[in-house]
Parts: structure tokens; C-alpha cells; sequence
């Protein structure tokens, strides 16, 4: 179907057919009955809309689910019928949606969730660990939750006509509140960093322009952020919050805590400076290098990554805060807001392109190397834990924040000494820390071990909680490091 034009989008309304088809009239009347709504929407399916004839009505489900811009869930307390895999309708088109890359907008019933079948609550997690759930108690609740949503959907996909959070201009400032030495530095920086090669002027005004961060010669949003002489003046969550507590919770007493406020470069560079004082590290010899080389428990370059991903994409229409919190066996970094449309946690595994929220905020960060335009970011992240012996970090979406977690490597040898292994056990924990997993016949090759042995080993890791299995048995099965520090053989220090 050809669209009129770009900013037109389908929707697609699901639920369960029975429980919720008050709820789903009522959106599909609303959305081509609003005025402001209507202008945008170009089809609404949902069930009601199956034409007669011999197909399958999943197929016709998926099919539309797929061609949709934007899928809309609403959960209740019913899970539905099952297929032959055990799944319901309105699971599998939430699949669907997740893995053709559709925006996902997740409306749930109710707060009572001990009320709902087993299936259903476990849909609403698995929904709520990738995008934000909005919970709603009746048909004008729900329609108020929806427009709201598809409003801020419209306004990112810049079809209502909103300028950009970091392209609009930062209303009271003047070329006056720009730090002219910050942006000296950003340009040697970025010159050393060899991104950059000015041929024109140098002057502040100049480069500002050059990276399109003045509107009609005033100062945007951007331009503020990173060079203003004062950012918290016109903006109140620039604050990054780090946490450091001494175990795995939080909870008091806190160990430490600092605010860091400021042009982003330079609160970003604190943030990581907060996290490397507090986790361990390991200075090496001369013999390796003229400088003894220090090796930091989690890689710099994760820490950053982590750091920078939250500050630079974040949603800061949002008044929530970035925070980053150091744990005895995990760093997590929350930030406000969730992925743009069309990314979703298990994407970030896999090499994707780059969707940034704010690109004049992240252009800059690019030019000092802060930040690639590739969209390797993420799948540098878990490379890098590898490399370092530790599991790959976590993504998920947790209510409105987007978390990301990076776990420290709690299996260290005075760990390992009071777990008394045996040498093919720690051979194995070592080549898993490298490898990032292991399977039965590769515990065989690795060690000599017979297969009855091997699954003994692995086994007893697995119950001393230093390994994961995952699968049960066949090819499939194999093992990852725990990410949960263990006080069964030991305590907390």
C-alpha cells in the first residue's frame, strides 16, 4: 500500500480476543476519531477486521504485524489459547513485533498481578524487561495512556512538528554563556583523536556553527550541554548520580556517593573516574612497558561505553537523573527513558546500525572518540568482557529506565582457592572465562576427562553456583559463568 506521505503509520491492536474487546474498540474508535490522532494514523487493525476466507487467522495476525509502524499490546488477565508450542496468540505476535524490529507499546491492566494466569504475568515481565509497560484500570484510562504515547511516538519520529530536544534553541542564552576554552579544547582534542581536520576559523562561533549547534546565532540545547559556561542554570537533570555500595543490594549505610554536574564531556569523565576508584585493578611490571600498566577489573573502554550511552542518548525531556551504581559484583548504569523505535535489548547483542537519540549531542562525542558512528558500541562491550574473563553485560528495560549492567569478575583466585576445586575445574573456569561458555565434549577435549567425569565436573560448578547450565540435555546444552555471587561455601567480605 503507498502511503500519501511519510507521516502516516499503521497500527496494529492486540489482546487477548475475548477479555479486552471493549478496550480494543475503544482505542480503534479513538485513534480514527481524533482529530489531531486521525491526521497520522492511516489503518487500525484488529481482530475484528479478519476477512472471510480460508486463511489462517495467525497468519493473517503476523502478516499484518509485520507490516505494521507501531504494535500495540494490552494485557489482562488471560493468556489465551496455546498453539502446539504452548503459546498463545497474543504472544506470538508480540514475538513477532519484537523480532521484526516494530514499536512496541505495552498497556497492562490492572496492578494486581497475583490475579493473573501464570502465563500471562510471565508475559508481562518478559514485555517489561524490554520496553516500558503503562498500566491502566479502564477503557478512558487506557485511551489517555495511549495518546499520550503515540503523541511522544510522533514526536520522535518528528511527524508532529517538534524540533528535536537537542536541535531547539536553549531559550535564554546567548553566545555569551558559551565557554570559548571548552570548545578550544574539544577542537584539539578531536584534531589529536584525528577525527577532525578544521580548515576553517577557529573561533567558537565558527565551530558551533560548523556542527550545527546555533538556530538563527543562538546557542541550541546541544551547544549548551556540552560547551555552556553553566548547563545546570537552564537545565535541572544533567546530573549524573554515582553509588557505590559495599554489597550486592542497595541499601544503607552507602558506601559513597557523588553528583556530578556540568558540560556532559567533563561528567562523563568524572563518572568513570568514580567507577575506576572503586573497583579493583592490578598494576603490572615495567618489563611490560616503560609505565608499569595498570589493568582495571572491568575494561576502561566498557566503563565508558556504558557511560556515554546513557548521557548521550538519553531522553532529556525525561527530569529523571542518569545513575550509576557500583555493586560488589555488578556496575549498572539507568538511564531515563527506553531505545529508540526499533531497537530492542536483543538487538544490542548483534551489529546494528547506529539510531542515536540526540545526534548533535553524540557528533561531538564521536569527534574525541567517545562514541562510533557504527553502531559497534554495544557488541565492543561484550567483546570486551570476554576478553577480560567476565560475562557479557546485561540490557533490559526496567519501568522507565533502560538499564545496562556489567558484571565484575567475583570468581578471583582467593575465591576460587576457598571453593577447593580440582585442576580440570579451574582449567575450565578459566577457559569459560575467555571463551564466554562450554560444552560437555569441549570440558572432554579440553581436560582428557572421560564424559561420565566431565558431567560430574560441570554439574558440581553448576550447583556450587559458578557455572549456568543452560538447556537440559542434547547439543544445545553447555555452560556460562554465574553472574550471582555465591555465600553458600563462603561469605561476603
Amino acid at each position: 500500500m503507498k502511503r500519501p506521505d511519510k507521516h502516516r503509520y499503521s497500527v496494529f491492536i492486540s489482546s487477548v480476543q475475548k477479555e479486552l474487546a471493549e478496550e480494543r474498540r475503544g482505542i480503534k474508535d479513538f485513534l480514527t476519531n481524533d482529530p489531531l490522532l486521525r491526521r497520522f494514523i492511516l489503518k487500525v487493525f484488529v481482530f475484528e477486521d479478519i476477512p472471510a476466507g480460508d486463511r489462517k487467522p495467525d497468519d493473517i495476525y503476523l502478516g499484518e504485524v509485520r507490516q505494521c509502524d507501531i504494535y500495540i499490546a494490552i494485557l489482562g488477565n488471560e493468556y489465551g489459547p496455546k498453539n502446539e508450542a504452548g503459546k498463545s496468540a497474543t504472544e506470538l505476535k508480540f514475538d513477532e513485533a519484537t523480532k521484526t524490529y516494530r514499536e512496541r507499546l505495552v498497556f497492562v491492566k490492572g496492578d494486581d498481578d497475583s490475579k493473573r494466569s501464570p502465563e500471562m504475568a510471565a508475559l508481562v515481565r518478559k514485555a517489561g524487561k524490554q520496553v516500558t509497560r503503562r498500566r491502566f484500570s479502564d477503557t478512558p484510562g487506557l485511551i489517555r495512556e495511549v495518546y499520550s504515547s503515540l503523541v511522544e511516538s510522533l514526536e520522535q519520529r518528528s511527524a508532529i512538528g517538534l524540533t528535536p530536544f537537542d536541535g531547539s534553541i536553549c531559550e535564554g542564552a546567548t553566545l555569551r554563556d558559551i565557554d570559548n576554552k571548552a570548545v578550544a579544547d574539544f577542537i584539539e582534542t578531536s584534531e589529536a583523536a584525528g577525527r577532525l581536520k578544521l580548515k576553517g576559523s577557529r573561533a567558537p562561533k565558527a565551530v558551533l556553527q560548523n556542527f550545527n549547534l546555533l538556530r538563527d546565532g543562538r546557542p541550541t540545547n546541544a551547544a549548551m550541554l556540552l560547551f555552556g559556561k553553566e548547563p545546570r542554570r537552564y537545565f535541572n537533570n544533567v546530573q549524573v548520580h554515582c553509588f557505590h555500595f559495599h554489597g550486592t543490594v542497595k541499601q544503607k549505610p552507602i558506601a559513597s556517593q557523588q553528583p556530578y554536574e556540568g558540560r556532559l564531556i567533563e561528567v562523563i569523565d568524572e563518572a568513570v573516574e568514580f567507577v575506576l576508584g572503586k573497583i579493583d585493578r592490578r598494576v603490572g611490571t615495567r618489563a611490560e612497558s616503560v609505565q608499569a600498566p595498570v589493568t582495571f577489573e572491568i575494561p576502561r573502554p566498557v566503563i565508558l561505553e556504558a557511560i556515554v550511552n546513557a548521557v548521550a542518548h538519553r531522553d532529556y525531556r525525561n527530569n529523571g537523573f542518569v545513575q550509576v551504581f557500583v555493586f560488589s559484583d555488578r556496575m549498572e548504569v539507568w538511564n531515563p527513558g527506553e531505545l529508540p523505535p526499533g531497537l530492542t535489548p536483543e538487538l544490542l547483542r548483534e551489529p546494528h546500525g547506529p539510531l542515536p537519540r540526540n545526534p548533535l549531542i553524540a557528533e561531538p562525542l564521536y569527534r574525541i572518540k567517545y562514541v562510533e558512528k557504527a553502531g559497534t558500541g554495544t557488541t565492543d562491550m561484550i567483546a570486551d568482557c570476554r576478553k577480560a574473563g567476565l560475562p557479557g553485560p546485561d540490557f533490559e528495560q526496567r519501568g522507565p529506565y533502560f538499564v545496562v549492567t556489567v558484571w565484575r569478575d567475583w570468581l578471583t583466585d582467593e575465591v576460587l582457592a576457598r571453593f577447593q576445586l580440582n585442576e580440570r575445574q579451574l582449567l575450565t573456569v578459566s577457559y569459560v572465562k575467555k571463551m564466554g561458555r562450554i560444552s560437555n565434549s569441549e570440558y572432554q577435549k579440553l581436560t582428557g576427562a572421560s564424559r561420565p567425569t566431565a558431567s560430574r565436573d560441570l554439574d558440581e560448578l553448576s550447583k556450587r553456583g559458578i557455572l549456568k547450565k543452560i538447556g537440559t540435555t542434547g547439543k544445545g546444552t553447555h555452560y556460562l559463568l554465574s553472574k550471582k555471587r555465591i555465600t553458600k561455601d563462603f561469605k561476603e567480605s
